[in-house]
């Protein structure tokens, strides 16, 4: 039976299940795999990021924006459209094959909306970088 996502551990469970399966995809593996050169570390301030996002608690002080802007200048600007898709696909089904409630709803539709801003700040930060 699925639960919600209620504890530190079942975002740690959700994170890492995720990202195994990120790390394996055709499309997202290869910037992923090519950016992220500790993944343990990478994986304990994602953790932190859902846990601060999910049950309003400031675990994580980074800037996620800024970061994915960078990511897209490090592989020269091929991040688009599908690689949200293909990652907000991914991570719907994690939590679907792991969870149910309340709580696996807001990190889906958090996930959603991240997904569409950070696409449009990527995309608008190719449009206004000095020539």
């Amino acid at each position: 039976m699925k639960k919600n996502i209620e504890s530190q551990e079942d975002v740690t469970l959700l994170v890492h299940t995720f990202y195994a399966k990120v790390r394996e995809n055709k499309l997202l593996g290869p910037v992923f795999n090519n950016v992220i050169k500790d993944w343990p570390s990478h994986l304990k301030l994602l953790v932190s990021f859902w846990e601060s996002n999910l049950f309003f608690e400031r675990k994580y002080f980074g800037n996620p924006m800024h970061a994915h802007i960078e990511v897209d200048k490090k592989v020269k600007g091929i991040i688009n459209e599908l690689y949200f898709e293909t990652w907000l696909t991914l991570w719907n089904e994690t939590i679907d094959e792991l969870f149910e409630g309340e709580t696996a709803e807001i990190a889906k539709n958090r996930a959603k909306n991240m997904a569409f801003f950070l696409n449009k700040n990527i995309f608008d930060a190719r449009n206004h970088q000095p020539q």
